[in-house]
């Protein structure tokens, strides 16, 4: 039976590497891949896909019922599991919410075997604030660097401090901060910053 999702939709099966099922990986693919069925062929999604707030999530515990349950990620980017109780989702891959909730079930199972589903995705947004002529929520198609998302915003107000400007970033260990020198980016100096869905661009 083939499966057929809207667009947005990803469906990532990772399971732990304690599973007992006997399960063989496809020729050239890596162990614990993500495999979605499309018409006719198995495709690998992405693996390094970040959970966002309003991501639908499927969560299913080996011979656990209650365990076993489909969630929404709420606007603090957690999640609620009987057991484990609130636990971030937002910024974490599949494989790495796997991880943090079998370890948060160590303690009532030794060998818990989890598998998380990313069944619905939010179109991924980033937002630019502060002293831009556009500033609020913009769509992140592929890869778009600050330098790039700053010119969708329009471009700076007179008084903008552009050597003074951070990507605040959220992650499963909290939000970190990222300098970003646009005067020294538009000559070809520093890092470039990829964004990741739900980054914050701050323009003092």
């Amino acid at each position: 039976m083939i499966t057929t999702f809207a667009p947005f939709s990803i469906l990532i099966l990772l399971s732990t590497a304690s599973a007992v099922s006997a399960q063989t990986e496809p020729a050239g693919q890596s162990p614990g891949a993500a495999v979605t069925a499309t018409a006719g062929s198995a495709v690998k999604t992405s693996a390094d896909y970040r959970i966002v707030p309003g991501d639908k999530l499927r969560i299913e515990a080996y011979k656990d019922a209650q365990l076993s349950q489909s969630l929404q990620v709420r606007p603090d980017g957690k999640i609620t599991l009987p057991l484990v109780g609130d636990i971030v989702a937002e910024g974490r891959t599949s494989t790495e919410l796997r991880d943090a909730l079998v370890e948060s079930l160590r303690e009532y199972n030794t060998k818990p075997v989890i598998t998380v589903i990313v069944v619905e995705t939010v179109p991924p947004v980033i937002y630019v604030m502060g002293e831009v002529n556009g500033p609020g929520a913009l769509p992140l198609k592929g890869d778009v660097t600050v330098l790039q998302a700053l010119a969708m915003a329009g471009g700076f107000k007179d008084f903008a401090k552009t050597n003074k400007i951070v990507v605040q970033r959220k992650g499963a260990a909290g939000t970190s901060s990222l300098k970003f020198n646009y005067n020294d980016a538009i000559k070809g100096r520093g890092q470039t910053i990829y964004l990741r869905p739900g980054d914050t661009i701050i323009v003092p």
